[in-house]
């Protein structure tokens, strides 16, 4: 495929923040107790990160502002459709399923880090909510940071399963795209 039949989609920064976001989130699930000293950075690293990815949702190029890719319920629910009918449109950007998985996982990310840091809080006295919560909170917070963090990691992979389809029914490597920030023009 020549240059001419491909566009840039994803920039630099959308792709970076990806694949940070991945490694931060991945490094935080499998540290979690056994570090907490890296688990606790790489969690800042997802609030960071989130906090950029949401400036960059309303100033960042187009295809990474949020008004690009965010659709009204009932779209999302006929993409759907469509894509178990095996017609769904191709969409160069996010398509609606994949928008409102990036709000449920921004969403997933962002409850996830800050009951991390208050369960940090009440259970080591360490953080920007030390003594917030009385010591008797640390295991309620730690529990639902957990509930939480599972649901996140169930949320990822449902992103990755849609990846998979979409990539198959349109016959474009999603993944690639993610990389070189680059999709063909048309299919």
């Amino acid at each position: 495929m020549s240059n001419q039949d491909e566009v840039k989609v994803w920039d630099p920064l959308v792709r970076t923040f990806h694949w940070a976001l991945v490694t931060a989130f991945a490094v935080a699930f499998v540290t979690e107790d056994q570090w907490l000293g890296l688990h606790v950075l790489a969690g800042y690293a997802v609030l960071g990160l989130v906090g950029v990815r949401l400036v960059w949702g309303l100033v960042g190029t187009r295809h990474a502002r949020f008004g690009d890719f965010l659709y009204r319920p009932p779209v999302v629910l006929a993409y759907l459709r469509d894509v178990l009918r095996g017609r769904a449109r191709r969409y160069l950007g996010h398509n609606p399923a994949g928008g409102a998985m990036i709000v449920a996982l921004l969403v997933g990310l962002t409850l996830t880090s800050v009951t991390g840091l208050f369960a940090y809080g009440a259970a080591e006295l360490a953080g920007p909510f030390a003594g917030t919560f009385g010591a008797g909170w640390a295991d309620p917070l730690e529990e639902v940071h957990e509930v939480l963090a599972n649901l996140t990691l169930i949320l990822a992979g449902v992103h990755v399963a849609g990846v998979l389809a979409s990539s198959l029914l349109h016959r474009e490597n999603l993944v690639r795209a993610m990389i070189t920030g680059t999709k063909a023009r048309e299919v």
